[in-house]
């Protein structure tokens, strides 16, 4: 009977989603569009030469540019202060972008950063956005700074998630193959930009039109600028308020790249990974553009030993801890398989492929992944993985997702997706029954520039369980340049389980709201904004007892320098069950417990060379008191050398035996740029209460995108928990290199 109920509100919610979007695109249709910026694409006979300097390369002399930026920042409305231009041209395989940004003061240039992919907030820096599909909905970002970094990321739903804004559609880990070089002169800096078609998706007519923005930062002024104009609340990602590209031919595209790695390994003390591995490793990644729009990745005894460690968390409460996502190969169209509650019911977390317990990499065998658009407007995804069985540790198991999205005007779309994990039967006695599956339907519906619906319904098909395992949620968005108003409900079954998924609890029913006023005060006290804000959001059981309220009143006093001071109060209400071990010996007992803290947040401008962070927390904790301290100190020389170096304290004192304890969390982070594609990062973690110190160093020399030559070194002592990785110690040689088959 429950799934037959779930069958029909999942049919009606499909209707009543397909049925507003539908409204949605009639509106649109209707309404006289705003008048946007274009620019043209020239033909180029000979490709520029990437070196930043474009005044001294005659082929941009025959390009018009592209100027004309008004500032969102600080001035709202008001030109540039500092005059940009860009040239845009194109050969048969790649786009070119050149961009002069001109400065009065070439001696007040930022450069705060050159690794890749290093935030471009708190530099001066130019970033395009490019729509080639010009869907109104998804693009790509490409960006970079004095110093010639290479910034590029990808975006799905304006950068927004699937429920809530949650954030998964701004993919920053999501790295292609393109080139960029940048120069200071007496007259500003100036970079140039070789974005080759195969890193885009676009659509198959003979000449086209893209949807395109960029910005600029001058980073002394704190100043943003946009070529297309956008009001405060929105930034670069907001690609339906983005200008036209026009007169882009592109020739027949079939891209196929193969990409092989080799691996070789030294590891001893305790065990880092899971399974038994050799001292050499081999694989390969593949992509193949299928058509403009739609691209296949293959990979094959897939390895990840480059990417950064996990960052070690103290968890405080009774509930699970999130760690991201950080391998490439899931994060290239992830905000396409994004359905749920970002970071607390997520249907679909590629961590549950390859990765076991304490953040162990599980041997993968090898999967594939279709992604794109087919049909104009409708996007799939179907993703297939296996990874290998480890007696007693992990069965054999095959993941399937597939994913179709079907996208109407003004930021509505309604979809589908089916998740599934088919193990061995090893984990049960009959060998049979060991899977697991999850059905959802989603959708959005815009109304107008300011007003967004997101919902979505789910179930799980897990043997033995029949009913409780239906989960959804709903919620509406508001936004204009002065106002931010937020309010859903969702509810997650007792035994709704997503395995392949991501819960931090379940059985409940969850209601939020909030409310926030943006202020931009003339001539007071050196104010830039003030944004005064209520949140909450409050956890009932299906017996209506609460388990978690929050009430969180603030005001967030931003100045023109880039300081910041947050001033708030929360009220917390936790509910809890079952008694729960929050330390070594200590118990909270069942109860329930009302406090308030008071919230104080510092920041000093984080442009500048030396920078500080504090965070703090002071206030009831389940029946007594915490004071808790979080300062993170930032350092940086130039663009070379940066440091940060982040301590949480928190002072514990609980009404129970043992309950006075201290948690201590510190982190240090060291990085080096020798050149913008070699660096060498260390990251050093120290976990008191648990007993836990780990290092991680690694140093990566890119040849493109994120293959290259990676050396990587991990120690991790967790004697304190008995766990076999008692000053266990690994060191990695990994060299991977992108070979272009044809083009």
């Amino acid at each position: 009977m429950n799934r037959v109920r779930f069958k029909h509100s999942t049919q009606l919610f499909a209707a009543l989603l397909i049925f507003c979007a539908s409204l949605s695109t009639y509106a649109q249709e209707l309404q006289e569009e705003s008048v946007k910026p274009s620019t043209t694409a020239v033909a180029l006979s000979v490709a520029p030469i990437i070196d930043g300097e474009v005044l001294a390369d005659p082929v941009w002399s025959f390009i018009k540019p592209t100027t004309g930026f008004s500032q969102v920042r600080p001035d709202e409305g008001l030109p540039a202060t500092q005059k940009t231009e860009v040239f845009i041209g194109y050969t048969e395989d790649s786009l070119y972008i050149g961009v002069v940004a001109y400065d009065d003061n070439p001696a007040g240039i930022i450069v705060a950063d050159s690794r890749r992919d290093s935030s471009l907030g708190d530099t001066d820096s130019f970033q395009v956005i490019i729509d080639g599909l010009l869907d109104r909905q998804n693009g790509f970002v490409f960006g970079t700074n004095p110093a010639g970094i290479e910034y590029d990321a990808q975006v799905t739903n304006e950068g927004s998630g699937s429920f809530r804004g949650g954030g998964s559609g701004f993919n920053l880990n999501w790295d292609t193959t393109w080139e960029v070089n940048a120069k200071i002169s007496d007259i500003g800096w100036s970079a140039e930009m070789e974005i080759p078609f195969s890193a885009l998706r676009f659509g198959g007519d003979e000449e086209q039109t893209w949807g395109i923005n960029f910005q600029r930062n001058i980073r002394r002024n704190n100043e943003i600028a946009y070529w297309s104009p956008l009001e405060r609340q929105f930034n670069i990602n907001r690609v339906s308020e983005a200008g036209q590209l026009r007169g882009v031919r592109v020739p027949d595209q079939r891209n196929l790249q193969v990409t092989p790695y080799a691996l070789s390994s030294t590891s001893r003390g305790g065990s880092l990974s899971s399974g038994n591995y050799g001292n050499e490793e081999y694989g390969f990644d593949l992509k193949y553009s299928v058509t403009p729009s739609l691209v296949l990745d293959a990979t094959y005894n897939t390895d990840f030993a480059q990417v950064e460690v996990d960052e070690l968390q103290v968890n405080l409460d009774r509930f699970s801890l999130f760690f991201p996502e950080k391998r490439p190969f899931f994060l290239e169209n992830a905000g396409q398989f994004a359905i749920g509650n970002p970071r607390e019911a997520e249907l679909f977390f590629s961590r549950r492929i390859g990765v076991g317990a304490g953040g162990s990499q599980l041997p993968i065998e090898g999967g594939a992944r279709l992604t794109g658009k087919v049909g104009g407007n409708t996007n799939v995804g179907f993703l297939r993985m296996r990874t290998e069985g480890i007696e007693g540790i992990s069965p054999q198991n095959d993941f399937s997702v597939a994913r179709v999205n079907q996208e109407f005007g003004n930021r509505s779309a309604v979809g589908f997706m089916f998740v599934e994990r088919d193990g061995d039967g090893t984990v049960n006695q009959n060998g049979r029954d060991d899977y697991n599956r999850t059905y959802a339907v989603d959708g959005r519906y815009g109304i107008g520039d300011t007003t967004l619906l997101s919902g979505w319904v789910s179930r799980t098909d897990t043997p033995g369980i029949s009913e409780g395992d239906g989960a959804g949620g709903f919620s509406a968005n508001y936004r204009d340049e002065e106002w931010t108003l937020n309010a859903g409900y969702s509810q997650i079954g007792e035994n709704f389980n997503p395995e392949v998924g991501f819960l931090s609890r379940r059985g409940f029913r969850k209601y939020e709201a909030g409310i926030r006023r943006a202020i931009r005060p003339k001539n007071l006290w050196g104010l830039h904004e003030l944004r005064p804000h209520i949140n909450y959001r409050g956890y009932w059981d299906f017996d209506g007892f609460q388990e978690t309220g929050y009430l969180h009143v603030d005001n967030h006093w931003e100045f023109q320098s880039g300081m910041e001071i947050h001033t708030g109060m929360n009220f917390t209400q936790e509910g809890v069950k079952e008694a729960f071990e929050i330390a070594d010996g200590v118990e909270v007992p069942v109860g329930e417990y009302d406090h308030e803290e008071v919230q104080i947040v510092f920041q000093t401008n984080q442009g500048a060379p030396l920078s500080l962070d504090l965070r703090s927390n002071i206030g009831g904790f389940f029946g007594g008191d915490r004071v808790n301290f979080e300062p993170t100190l930032r350092y940086r020389v130039g663009e070379k050398f940066s440091t940060e170096l982040s301590w949480s304290h928190s002072d514990i004192d609980l009404p129970v035996p043992g309950g006075d304890f201290e948690v201590d969390l510190a982190r240090l982070r060291l990085s080096y740029s020798f050149t913008p594609r070699m660096s060498l990062q260390t990251l050093v973690q120290y976990n008191k209460r648990d007993d836990v110190v780990a290092t991680n160093l690694r140093f990566s020399w890119i040849q493109s995108a994120n293959s290259g030559l990676y050396i990587v070194y991990n120690q991790v002592d967790d004697s304190g928990l008995g766990a076999p990785r008692h000053n266990a110690q690994e060191f990695i040689i990994k060299y991977s290199r992108i070979i272009g088959i044809f083009n």
